[in-house]
């Protein structure tokens, strides 16, 4: 039986949006493994826009669905439809806009919350126990909606390979477990049924990231 998967966007771009890499990855990956997959985001403004060439913010508004629509090929879903009784699964890419449209992690950091839509869903597929999948930096979704959680960002030692190691200090003081993993790896909390890897918190080759996706998507269907 195929299973069934939801995939959770943000918008498009790293920097106000899903990143668009980490979202094709998942995309293949599942595509591969025979998985059928339906893609929502939630209809409301993005925080801010950002233009990708100076990575500044513009004055302009984007929509967080229409924005996601570009990823998803015109077929996506409004998120307050997502019916977590019909998928097996679901899977959150990364990129800013975790940070900035499905959480305020980025101008909260430790103090943030998640965007309420978002915290019963992901509630909800672990109620049901149904597995969850996050790369890059949406495993801090977890660490708020599953206190106690193990998960991985990469590593906890901040260095030019891992520019972003202190989310992991902020996980640790949350209460969460963080595994150190490298960006081909991932870590399954068999509890929580909770799938974690690296991706682009990692600066490594894109075709490294595309692995370890591939690594979480593969434990996620064993999980679901």
């Amino acid at each position: 039986m195929a299973k069934s998967v939801a995939v959770i966007l943000s918008g498009c771009g790293v920097y106000d949006g899903t990143e668009v890499h980490e979202a094709s990855a998942v995309l293949v990956h599942l595509s591969r493994a025979g998985a059928k997959v339906e893609m929502f985001a939630p209809n409301t403004d993005q925080m801010h826009v950002v233009n990708h060439c100076e990575g500044k913010p513009t004055q302009e508004k984007r929509n967080i669905l229409q924005e996601s629509a570009r990823i998803a090929r015109g077929t996506v879903t409004d998120l307050a439809k997502l019916d977590v009784s019909k998928f097996d699964a679901v899977i959150i890419p990364g990129g800013f806009g975790v940070a900035k449209n499905l959480s305020d992690w980025a101008v909260k950091g430790k103090d943030y919350a998640i965007q309420p839509q978002v915290e019963k869903l992901i509630k909800a597929f672990h109620q049901a126990g149904k597995p969850l999948g996050m790369c890059c930096i949406s495993p801090v979704l977890a660490a708020k909606a599953l206190p106690g959680c193990e998960l991985t960002v990469g590593q906890d030692k901040e260095c030019e390979r891992w520019p972003y190691a202190q989310t992991a200090s902020v996980m640790k003081e949350m209460g969460c477990k963080h595994v150190n993993k490298n960006v081909g790896e991932v870590h399954v909390d068999v509890k929580n049924k909770l799938v974690t890897t690296s991706a682009f918190m990692c600066n490594a080759p894109i075709h490294e990231v595309f692995d370890g996706i591939g690594v979480m998507v593969k434990a996620v269907l064993e999980l679901a």
